[in-house]
This record gives C-alpha cells, structure tokens and sequence, in this order.
C-alpha cells in the first residue's frame, strides 16, 4: 500500500460523505485538532518520572480523545448516532481541573508561559487547542457540528492552563507573574 494517493493533488481531500477544498472550514477545524494532538504527544513525551505518571496516562486518552474529536467534525452531513464525543468526556476533564487546581498555589495575576519544559509544553498546548476552538466555533457557525466537541476543547485548554502550573510545582517551580498586570482572578 502506498502512503501517496495522488487524490489531493488538486486541492481537494475526502471528508465522512464528500469530498471538500483543503482550506475547507472543516478541515480547518479537525486540522487544527489534529495539529494539537501532535503537540500533546509532545508533551506526553516530556512527563517523565513517577511525579508525572498520572499526566502521561490522562495525556494518552486526550490523545484518543482528539482523533474522536477530529473524527466527529469530518462528518459532511449530521450523524448524532455516530458521534464519539460526548459531555462523559467534557465532566472527566472538569474532575481532572478541580483535582490538580489543589496541588496549585492561588493565582492573581496573569502567568507567563513556561518554567518547567514539561510546563512550556503544555502552554504551547494550551493555545492551540483555544485556536482549534476557534476554528470549531467557525465551522459551528455554517453547519451543524457536534457541540460538545466545542465544550470538550473549551474545558481542554483549561486543563492544559492548570496541569501546566501543576508540572511547576510539583518541580519546584514558581510561575512567573506578568508583571504589568493588575489581580484579575479572585478565589471566592
């Protein structure tokens, strides 16, 4: 089996049901998706030691997570029955949020991204997936898409933020605040 097709050579790729430009909204999207799985896998690779075994495990099924996500969005007409995404996935990342924003220290002010390379990785991830987002939302916008691919890469980009800061601590890192900014979160 070739790798090569040929087929897109005119610009054109397959989609679940159709055929559709290269720059199509819809192939942005799950593109772009796909493009934050290979950053996650990056990160993935940067979680060493036994401090980050809980982070490798749960990077691993976002990765599974986000071919669903991609597959669910190449659908050219709505499907729901086939869809693989669902708000199961949506509350496992809020569980995972609320249990590693316990490890972290309160925050004020905006933070920088970076300290601990495994932390860098994840802020890299983190705004990719607020573009993938985006794409999606703009994709929403002309079609009917599954929504909770949206929710999932909202709640997403929130856990990569907190799981940064947790690769910080758990390193003996401090984030960085920027310093120009005035406190704008508040614990209640």
């Amino acid at each position: 089996m070739n790798i090569y097709t040929r087929t897109g050579d005119e610009g054109q790729t397959s989609v679940i049901g159709g055929r559709v430009s290269k720059d199509d909204a819809r192939v942005e999207a799950y593109g772009t998706i796909d493009e934050l799985n290979s950053f996650v896998g990056q990160a993935l690779a940067m979680a060493e030691g036994e401090s980050f075994a809980d982070v490798r495990e749960q990077l691993l099924a976002i990765q599974h997570e986000l071919f669903d996500c991609g597959a669910d969005l190449a659908f050219v007409a709505l499907d729901e029955s086939k869809y693989k995404v669902h708000a199961e996935l949506v509350d496992q990342l809020e569980q995972w949020i609320d249990q590693y924003e316990t490890e972290n220290p309160p925050i004020e002010r905006f933070i920088l991204p970076g300290g601990h390379p495994l932390a860098a990785s994840l802020h890299v991830c983190r705004t990719v997936c607020r573009r993938a987002e985006r794409r999606v939302v703009t994709l929403g916008a002309i079609t009917n898409i599954n929504i909770n691919v949206r929710k999932y890469l909202n709640r997403l980009s929130d856990y990569f933020f907190v799981i940064a800061r947790t690769a910080n601590v758990r390193s003996g890192l401090t984030d960085i605040e920027y310093i120009r900014s005035q406190k704008v979160f508040r614990r209640d």
